[in-house]
């Protein structure tokens, strides 16, 4: 079986999830806890990041590597497109994706959980420990503001991120005027990244993360609340609908978790 090495919030790891998902292929979960998780990825891989596919003695990191393989060993659903301009145009619409919601996602959702409490121990999956929910909601916000400086999110990169990210979901709403596809009339890798990477704006609406029931559907008001975007999120949900395995046995945990999510 193929074994995807993961951070269940990543974003790009829920790109991989949902391309293997759309292929309909069995795959095994090994999440990757920071550090000590990464250090046994390093010297498994010669690097530290996810995701990372296994598949028998291969090891293929990075999203867009591991979709170009996937295509070649398992070209059943296939996600890129061998006409050329179709091929160029997902690929582009892919990589644009990647650095533009992906990287500006994070940033946003950076700022959120820097100043609230809950939120950052809600985010954490569900089978996490008791003792490291308490030890995650009680780190200080100035603490992770300064991290913050210190990874070059301050509050004006994150002012930034937010302003460009409305831009590019204006765009994206455009591009799916009358197209089921950002494409055409096929999904493909395009759909699947700009759907996944999408989520930590606002979190799919069903049982696909392991996360808390109270976060589905959930996400920056900025964002999830804008009757400008509703479209947008409508499409990302259908793809989730069409193409995403939901997860069995998920059960909530106790305790509080945001409605909403707040940025100043």
């Amino acid at each position: 079986m193929l074994e995807l090495y993961q951070w269940e919030l990543s974003q790009f790891s829920e790109k991989v999830r949902l391309i293997l998902d759309y292929k309909g292929l069995e795959y095994r979960k090994i999440e990757v806890a920071p550090g000590i998780g990464q250090l046994e990825l390093f010297r498994l891989t010669g690097q530290k990041q996810v995701p990372v596919l296994k598949d028998g003695n291969r090891y293929i990191v990075d999203s867009t590597e591991i979709a170009k393989y996937l295509d070649s060993e398992y070209p059943d659903r296939p996600l890129i497109p061998t006409e050329p301009k179709k091929r160029a145009l997902t690929l582009l619409l892919e990589d644009w994706a990647d650095e533009s919601i992906g990287v500006k996602g994070r940033k946003a959702l950076f700022a959120a959980i820097s100043q609230d409490q809950n939120f950052r121990k809600s985010l954490l999956p569900v089978s996490t420990p008791d003792i490291l929910k308490t030890f995650v909601e009680g780190v200080p916000g100035d603490f992770l503001s300064a991290l913050g400086f210190g990874v070059g999110f301050s509050p004006e990169v994150i002012n930034t991120a937010i302003t460009s990210l409305k831009q590019d979901l204006d765009i994206l709403t455009q591009l799916l005027v009358d197209s089921p596809y950002l494409t055409g009339d096929e999904p493909g890798l395009a759909d699947l990244t700009v759907a996944s990477l999408s989520m930590l704006l606002k979190f799919p609406d069903g049982a696909y993360l392991d996360l808390p029931v109270s976060l589905r559907g959930k996400g920056l008001p900025i964002f999830a609340d804008n009757p400008d975007y509703e479209a947008f999120f409508s499409w990302r949900d259908r793809i989730y609908t069409q193409f995403r395995k939901p997860l069995p046995g998920i059960t909530p945990p106790v305790g509080n978790a945001p409605t909403s999510i707040q940025i100043d």
